[in-house]
This record gives structure tokens, sequence and C-alpha cells, in this order.
């Protein structure tokens, strides 16, 4: 009994671990594109925290029952960005621009909502095939791969030209190597915690080089996360456009991640898919609500979950809640979110890319389903190449072009899936044709 609870114990905190590191990073840089104060990114990790901790515990629970994290969606993430480039570039007031935001995911999450209860969601899983689930998943490591690989040298956020710390580059490559090791060669036990251990491993380290950094002080013990710190939601026409559109582009995220998770899980019941998914797109519109009352970025069900879930092993629910209400109850207390908003960014990068090289075996077993005839050889390949050449593209190329479609066509992973959706809907396959006389033969040889 004590050695259960102890398991579940250490695999909550683990869950814990890995919904921090991805909700950590991803609001320091979008408060620093809009100038926030650190006071104020500090109220938006905090508001990060309690939203991924809600979003993932009602996804899990009452939506998809899957133990897929939430955290900050990468449309939303890339127009948070666009919007305070345009803030920047116009003049404009960054603060009106974030008020615009948080009524986009206001409308985007209703969308949702309506779209699951409506039961449009099977209309898209129709589209989404095994070819493109892991065309879809393939292109989700290539990109972000990269992305992770530069924060671990140091240069999310800053120029190729900035010099960066041999140390730290060195310590990141060494947290990502243990986590690594860990899962493939070490003990049975030893696979479970890779992740954890990799992440204390490495913050310990980084401490004892580079120092453990400022602790932002608060007077109170106890405080709760503030409801439309951005004032109240905003909206004009653009931004409605935009969130219509993101809203099916969640929509398929969904899709995709719980597609990722029954390979890793082995759970696929044909007959349950399709609700499951309804629920779990209810769940993920609520959870952009509740990202727009609290001034949050925008959350989906992350697909890196099953890479994770493959590295560790951790299959059952019960530590994913628990480590889903620690996150929570962490939210409301400053001097502990104010501590882990401390997490180098080079250790939770490390730990992250060693969860994201089981997505390429995850994408393959997808495509493997069926079999690779020209016809699908075809489509994968011409998708992975206008994908990946897509990200060799200078980012300014379609600056000319509204947010939407910025993020829309300068991302490999969405022009990657489009290629492929587009290709297996307009390319059907062709039917085995009856040699003559079959027929006749099989009709004779009924009847006797």
């Amino acid at each position: 009994m004590n050695q259960r609870v102890f398991k579940t114990g250490i695999f909550s905190v683990q869950w814990f671990v890995f919904l921090v590191a991805n909700s950590l990073i991803l609001p320091i840089v979008v408060g620093q594109i809009f100038h926030l104060s650190s006071s104020e990114i500090i109220g938006l990790i905090q508001r990060m925290f309690f939203v991924v901790g809600i979003s993932s515990l009602i996804t899990g629970w009452f939506g998809h029952r899957l133990p897929i994290a939430d955290g900050p969606a990468g449309i939303w993430v890339g127009i948070f960005v666009l919007m305070g480039q345009l803030a920047a570039s116009q003049g404009s007031d960054p603060k009106h621009m974030l008020q615009l935001l948080e009524g986009g995911m206001l409308i985007t999450g209703l969308a949702v909502v309506l779209i699951s209860l409506l039961g449009w969601v099977r209309i898209m899983l129709r589209v989404f095939t095994p070819l493109v689930t892991g065309v879809y998943l393939i292109m989700l490591t290539l990109q972000l791969s990269g992305t992770m690989l530069k924060g671990m040298v140091g240069l999310n956020g800053a120029s190729a030209s900035v010099s960066v710390d041999p140390t730290s580059i060195i310590l990141s490559f060494a947290v990502f190597l243990l986590v690594l090791a860990l899962s493939i060669w070490g003990k049975s036990w030893m696979r479970s915690y890779a992740v954890l251990f990799g992440v204390i491993a490495g913050w310990a380290a980084y401490a004892c080089v580079s120092g453990v950094g400022t602790i932002s002080k608060s007077a109170s013990l106890f405080r709760a996360p503030e409801l439309f710190a951005w004032g109240m939601p905003a909206m004009n026409s653009g931004m409605l456009v935009t969130s219509i559109i993101v809203a099916f582009i969640l929509i398929s995220s969904v899709i995709a991640s719980r597609s990722a998770m029954e390979l890793v899980a082995d759970q696929t019941q044909p007959e349950s898919r399709e609700k499951s998914l309804n629920h779990g797109g209810i769940a993920a519109g609520l959870s952009n609500v509740f990202c727009s009352l609290f001034a949050a970025i925008g959350v989906v069900p992350l697909t890196i979950s099953a890479g994770f879930v493959r590295l560790t092993g951790q299959r059952n629910m019960r530590p994913f809640y628990y480590a889903c209400a620690l996150l929570i109850l962490v939210s409301f207390v400053p001097g502990i979110y104010s501590v882990l908003s401390l997490l180098p960014a080079q250790v939770a990068n490390a730990a992250m890319l060693a969860s994201f090289a089981q997505m390429i075996g995850i994408g393959m077993r997808s495509i493997l389903k069926e079999a690779l005839d020209e016809r699908r050889l075809t489509i994968l390949g011409l998708a992975l190449s206008f994908g990946t050449g897509v990200m060799f593209l200078p980012q300014d190329l379609f600056n000319t072009l509204p947010a939407l479609f910025q993020y829309l066509l300068g991302n490999g992973v969405m022009v990657g899936m489009i290629v492929a959706l587009a290709l297996e809907q307009a390319w059907r396959e062709k039917k085995p044709e009856r040699e003559p006389g079959s027929r006749a033969a099989s009709g004779g040889a009924a009847s006797v």
C-alpha cells in the first residue's frame, strides 16, 4: 500500500514538472513582446498555471479521459507574437491588443463548444486519416525540435548574433542525454522518472554554476488569479474572422493529440471515439473561455503528451489528476510559483526535447497503419517537402498578409498538414477492378 502511494506521488510530481515546463516559457516570451513589467509577467505565469491546471483536469476527467496535458496553443502564441509586433510597428496601445486577444479567445472557445455540440467533429474526423495524423506528428517534431534546440543554447527570443554561454549549453545537453539514457537504458523504475530526474539534476547543476536567481517578493501568502487582468475583452471584424478560423484549427489539434495518445496508450474503440472527441472539443472550448476570463494564452491539448507517456510509461490517470490539482493549488501561492518561474529555460527545453524525440516514432506508427502504396508515398513526400520547405523561407516573406495567414503559410506544420489533407481528399484511392466474368463465377459458386 505504502509503495503504491509512493509511486503515485512520484508520478504525480513528474506530471507536475511536465505541466510546469510546458506552461512557463511562453508566458515569459509573450510578456517580453508586449513589454510587460516583471510583476505583470509573474501574474501571467500565475494565471497560465491556473488555466492549464483547470483545463487539463476538465479535459482529462470530463473530456477525452486520456492523460493529455493542456498547454499554450501554437496558433495562439503565433497570433500573440504577431499582434505584439503589430502594436510596436504601428505605435498602438499594447493593452488594447491584449484586450482584442481576450475577445478572440472568448469567441474561439464558444465556437469550439458550438461545433462540438452540433456533432461537426465527426466531419473533421473523417478527413484525419492515419496518414494525415502521421504527417502532422512528424512535422510538429521537426518544427518544434528546432525551437527547443534554440532554447537549449539560449537563443529563444534573441537573434543568432547574440553570444551564448558554453557552460549553459553543456549543461542543457547533459540534461537531454541524461533523460534519454535513463529512458532507454535505465531500470524500469528509472525510466518512469527519467524526466523528473533530468529536471532536478539540471536545475541543481545550473544553480551551482549560475546562481539561483532573484525570487519575486509578494506581500501576501495567498493570491487568487485576477479576472480580466488586461481589461474587458474587445472585438473587431478582423479578430472575429480570425477567431472562427482558429476554432477549426484547435479542433484539428484536439483530434491529432487524441490520435497520437491512442497509438501510445492502445485505446482505440471506434464506437466511443466520436463521443470522446465531442466531449474533448467541449472541454477545449471551455478552456479557451477560461483563458479569456483570466487573461492567459489560449490552450489546446498538447500532442507532446503522447511522447511523454511513451518515454515514461505513465498511462494511469490518477497521477495526472493529482498533478493538475497541485498546479491549480500552486497558482494561489505567490511564493511557490515565483520559485518555479526560476526554472532555467535551457533545462526545460532539454527535457522537452527528449520527449519530442518519441514523436517521430509515433508519427511513423500512424502512417504505417495502412500499406504505403504509390499514392500514399507520394502524398507523404509532397506534404513533408512543402512543410519542411516553408521552414527555410524568410520569416518576413508573408508580412503583408493578415496575422492569421502569416501564421498558416509561415508554419511548416500547418502547411504540411493542409497539403496532406487536400491530397488525401482530392486524390482518392482507386477501388480494385473486378476481372471480367468474376461476377458470374461468384454467382455460380453461390448457387452451388
